[in-house]
């Protein structure tokens, strides 16, 4: 019996080394993906009846308690003898990874040379590999959520169908002497061998799926680390040919490609590497592969030179691979990998250009999403900045229009104060942020003409910080708070108003406040103030809206309005806005 083992696992030995064989071939991974296909289906049946095949081949042949010969089981074998192989290792593994047709598949390739090779038994020999494979299909689904089941499960799986074979071989000739023999002879050695070569198959297979893992993280990662280093080159989206250029140079100093093109949907706008005596900028699209990768947006692989379709006769390229870029949903041009042979395209080299091309078409929808959305947020703001409210134009002319005649100087003082407070307001357009001087000079226009309609009701201060050139806020901020206080906190006081504003400098940042001693916020309103559920006029909603917006938009989070009312009377509202580094 040990000698038998022995014999047996030395022939599972070659077995296993065909299986490590299958494991390296590209239709092996539709296998562990559960990707199937009709086609595929028959495929692996196919392949796995073979490998079953391989099994019987390798096998020995027995006669009564000894082994009858060593050789290859080759040829059909006399009625006292009965061939012993190992193809029920091939049959469980077909079902465990391809489900029951595969297992199905396989054990009747596999049970019809059994069939063919004779014997003693060769009936239940025969039948015993298709209904192995059909039940280890259905056992199978019971680890439908594994890729591959574990060695150990394996291991306990392995052990049934050599002990099915015994059984049907006693159920076929159950008063048969010779049949009882031979089952005590080889039942334990089957059991052994088979079940632990199919726990080393599925720990084979284990190996390979991690080698894939890896090789996909480590290609992922690649594509992470170039898509991040194309970025600066990806926003120079007004010199379409430099960009290309960029990138092609990143991208052939990074892979080991034998050269690396960009195009745009016509013409090749850069190309880096080999070739580059006859593949240049300029030259327009032929390949149908290119064509067919923009119109389809996925990527496509060609493996022949006829593929490439190069018009030079002695072009270095025999394998390349197109990669669709898209912008805007649109397809703005390829990535074009090539190589000098078809074996430099491995599994690698096809998740790299698949993920690498996935994350410049998101790059590129990021970049366009946020110049679109800046340019309706720029288009927003400066809206609202250029806004004049008519009723306090026509106020203020018609207060110096009554001066001209009581006052000229001060009359000549509003207009010029007039004058500033409106060319700031047409200048804002042009530009996002402004120094606090300027906007200090907007707020003091305007607090000169509203202290000179209302100077018998109410007084305003305004502070004058001395750091002034290194802050930048955004325009028109400080005035619409003041304005809020004069409109809305005041609204009910007759007299002795006062609106301060306020600007304190800290040791990063400038403290900036807005304080009236009216009647303040009203305590239902207090915590909506400034946010959009208050978007209408009441209490100054809208007005506090849009600067809180302008702020955040402009500058950040940090520096949003903060709104309280003070412990005497009245209100504040307040921002901070950090130094500029320049």
């Amino acid at each position: 019996m040990n000698y038998l083992t022995l014999i047996l696992f030395e022939r599972l030995g070659l077995l296993l080394v065909i299986a490590f064989v299958l494991t390296r071939t590209r239709g092996f991974r539709s296998l562990l993906d559960r990707e199937f296909s009709k086609g595929m289906l028959l495929v692996h049946a196919c392949v796995f009846g073979l490998f079953g095949i391989a099994g019987t081949i390798t096998g020995i042949v027995i006669e009564g308690d000894t082994v009858a010969t060593r050789d290859l089981v080759l040829m059909p074998v006399s009625d006292d003898q009965m061939v012993t192989g190992s193809s029920l290792v091939a049959i469980v593994i077909a079902g465990l990874l391809g489900g029951p047709i595969v297992g199905l598949g396989a054990g009747v390739i596999a049970g019809a040379h059994l069939f063919y090779l004779g014997g003693i038994g060769f009936i239940a020999n025969s039948l015993v590999n298709p209904i192995t494979g059909l039940l280890a299909g259905w056992t199978a689904r019971f680890f439908s959520n594994e890729r591959v089941i574990s060695p150990m499960k394996a291991l306990f799986i392995g052990v049934f169908p050599p002990v099915l074979q015994m059984h049907m071989l006693l159920i076929a000739e159950p008063n048969s002497e010779e049949m009882i023999t031979i089952v005590n002879t080889i039942g334990l050695p089957l059991v052994l061998s088979n079940s632990i070569s199919i726990a080393i198959f599925t720990a084979m297979i284990g190996i390979v799926l991690r080698e894939q893992e890896t090789r996909a993280a480590q290609a992922t990662g690649q594509a992470l680390a170039i898509a991040e280093e194309a970025l600066p080159f990806l926003r120079k989206h007004h010199s379409p040919k430099e960009m290309a250029a960029e990138i092609a140079d990143l991208l052939y100093e990074r892979l080991e490609l034998a050269a690396v093109a960009v195009t745009n949907e016509h013409e090749v706008l850069a190309h880096k590497g080999m070739g580059g005596d006859h593949h240049q900028e300029g030259d327009q699209i032929v390949t149908p592969l290119s064509y067919e990768a923009l119109e389809t947006r996925q990527m496509q692989i060609a493996y022949s030179r006829s593929e490439i379709q190069c018009r030079y006769k002695n072009c270095p390229f025999e394998a390349a691979i197109f990669i669709p870029i898209i912008d805007t949903q649109e397809s703005a041009g390829l990535i074009k990998f090539y190589f000098e042979k078809t074996q430099h395209i491995r599994p690698m080299e096809l998740v790299l250009a698949k993920g690498l091309g996935q994350l410049i078409t998101n790059q590129l929808d990021t970049i366009a999403t946020e110049e679109l959305k800046k340019h309706i947020r720029d288009a927003e703001l400066r809206n609202l900045q250029a806004q004049i409210n008519p009723h306090f134009l026509f106020n203020t002319l018609h207060m110096i229009a009554a001066l001209f005649r009581k006052d000229p100087e001060k009359a000549r003082h509003i207009t010029v104060n007039l004058a500033h407070y409106m060319r700031f307001n047409i200048g804002l357009v042009s530009a996002s942020l402004v120094r606090l001087e300027k906007e200090y000079q907007h707020v003091k226009s305007y607090v000169e003409i509203i202290q000179a309609r209302f100077s018998s009701q109410l007084t305003i201060h305004v502070s004058e910080p001395e750091v002034m050139t290194r802050v930048d806020i955004p325009p028109s901020t400080i005035q619409p708070l003041v304005e809020n206080s004069i409109k809305h906190g005041l609204k009910n006081v007759t007299s002795g108003g006062e609106v301060n504003v306020i600007m304190e400098e800290n040791e990063d940042s400038i403290h900036i406040a807005v304080r009236d001693n009216g009647d303040g916020f009203p305590e239902r309103l207090l915590r909506e103030a400034g946010m959009p559920s208050l978007s209408d006029s009441e209490n100054g909603g809208a007005g506090l809206y849009n600067v809180n917006q302008r702020l955040i938009s402009l500058i950040g989070d940090s520096a949003r309005l903060h709104i309280r009312n003070l412990p005497e009377r009245g209100s504040e509202v307040c921002f901070t806005i950090p130094y500029s580094d320049h």
